[in-house]
């Protein structure tokens, strides 16, 4: 993988990947809905959204905060929770790491600590940030249920 930079999201970047399309289990991180409705949320200087670029392509997203929180978890620990979405084909390839790694690099700036909830399900996930060094803090049932199970599971940086 070569390297990857951050730039902050553009209408055309979102349209890009509200049109990708992961294959199940991973279905589930299909943005679903108007492409309209999409481009607004995360044009929301709330969402706080990112993209990584990889050779002038896109190749990833990622959100800050409120976005990154699931329904039924305990988030009054500060933190900077982060969301990250990968071009489905990109995934399973092994470079989990390498997008997780840039999205940590960037958030870094000014946060003490950092923090990702994560489908128990998603695996792949889990092994990546946890291969990173980010331990676990909670598990929890949510009202949403995301690979079969309402289970999740909250990770933060040492």
């Amino acid at each position: 993988m070569t390297e990857l930079t951050v730039r902050v999201v553009t209408e055309a970047d979102i349209r890009d990947f509200a049109a990708w399309r992961h294959e199940a289990p991973y279905d589930v991180y299909n943005i679903t809905g108007d492409s309209d409705k999409a481009v607004e949320y995360f044009l929301r200087p709330s969402t706080n959204c990112h993209v990584l670029v990889e050779d002038g392509e896109l190749a990833g997203f990622f959100t800050f905060g409120f976005d990154a929180q699931v329904p039924g978890g305990d988030y009054s620990t500060p933190a900077r929770d982060i969301g990250l979405g990968v071009k489905p084909s990109r995934t399973g390839q092994g470079l989990g790491r390498g997008f997780a790694g840039a999205v940590v690099e960037y958030a870094r700036d000014g946060a003490e600590r950092l923090r990702v909830t994560i489908a128990t399900g998603n695996r792949r996930a889990v092994r990546v940030w946890s291969g990173m060094g980010f331990t676990e803090i909670q598990r929890f049932e949510s009202p949403q249920t995301v690979m079969g199970s309402n289970e999740f599971v909250v990770l933060e940086s040492p």
